[in-house]
């Protein structure tokens, strides 16, 4: 009797592995019967885990999704956007009104102080995001920390010889050159539950994918400028599998200063190409792939 257990819980346990499986194969299957969009994304957008260089005995390989939030700033003082290091963003769309459409709990009482409390306390959200690829908000971006590297350079000219002026000025025209020639141009510009909704706006599937990515509340600004704000903390699925056939032309791009955390990804890699495409449940996946700028899908064509 106990033999007969033994072999029936490892005979289910064994069924229930393979359910598993095929239930996990099943669900990559019709996530990518039917693209919802595609985008061609490069090394600025696609990153190394850091410390991939001291893993070379893992057989698989994933890039991680490099977006930003449109951060907050001015032409006189752009932000400092730490979102080159992806953690998140409270992008100025992400208001109290749109908090609400998330389905967040933004009503108020006579009691502010009760108010920010029960607000801090909602769990994140699941949400559909747009991810924005070389648009709009990247060129207010970039727009931006040219005005103000050009302004630091003119009171650099004004003050000639002073150090204060000169470390500005280096320092604007260093974020100007990462955000010209480094940074990810791919930004979260909004957000829904209504997938139907945001296509209807954002029709351009080359330029525009949807998502899924974690929402939460939080207040924003100090004393009488208190507000209710959203922050945009992360994507449900952040990296992407690169598939064994396209490991070829990617490694040799990739391994270039691997594991050196003093510098950015994206600076260790040569320049390179690929096509990612996002499906039915909105998760990304790898199509095409190519050494050198403007060569995706021309190394290796779609892959299905």
């Amino acid at each position: 009797m106990i033999a007969w257990s033994r072999r029936r819980t490892l005979i289910a346990g064994a069924a229930l592995i393979v359910l598993t499986n095929a239930v996990a194969l099943g669900g990559v299957a019709w996530n990518r019967s039917a693209p919802e969009s595609s985008l061609r994304l490069t090394q600025r957008e696609l990153w190394l885990p850091w410390g991939w260089g001291f893993e070379a005995e893992n057989s698989g390989l994933a890039l991680r999704l490099v977006w930003r939030a449109p951060a907050a700033g001015t032409e006189e003082k752009p932000a400092h956007d730490m979102s080159y290091l992806m953690i998140g963003g409270a992008p100025a769309w992400l208001d109290e009104v749109k908090l609400a459409e998330l389905g967040f709990d933004v009503s108020r009482s006579e009691d502010s102080t009760t108010d920010r409390a029960r607000f801090e306390k909602q769990l994140p959200r699941e949400v559909l995001l747009v991810l924005e690829l070389d648009g709009p908000a990247y060129r207010q971006s970039l727009e931006r920390t040219r005005k103000f590297a050009e302004a630091e350079k003119a009171l650099l000219a004004a003050n000639p010889g002073k150090k204060e002026f000169e470390e500005r000025a280096r320092r604007a025209r260093e974020q100007f050159g990462r955000e010209e020639g480094e940074a990810s141009r791919l930004f979260a510009v909004d957000a829904s539950l209504d997938a139907a909704a945001l296509r209807a706006k954002y029709s351009d599937r080359s330029r525009y994918a949807l998502v899924r990515g974690q929402v939460r509340p939080q207040f924003a600004g100090y004393g009488k400028s208190t507000r209710l704000a959203g922050y945009v903390s992360r994507l449900s699925v952040e990296s992407v599998n690169v598939p064994h056939e396209f490991r070829g032309v990617l490694e040799p791009v990739l391994q270039r200063g691997a594991g050196s955390p003093s510098v950015s990804p994206s600076m260790k890699a040569a320049p390179f190409e690929a096509t990612v495409a996002f499906g039915r449940r909105f998760e990304p996946w790898m199509t095409a792939a190519a050494r050198g700028a403007g060569a995706a899908g021309q190394a290796l064509g779609p892959r299905q």
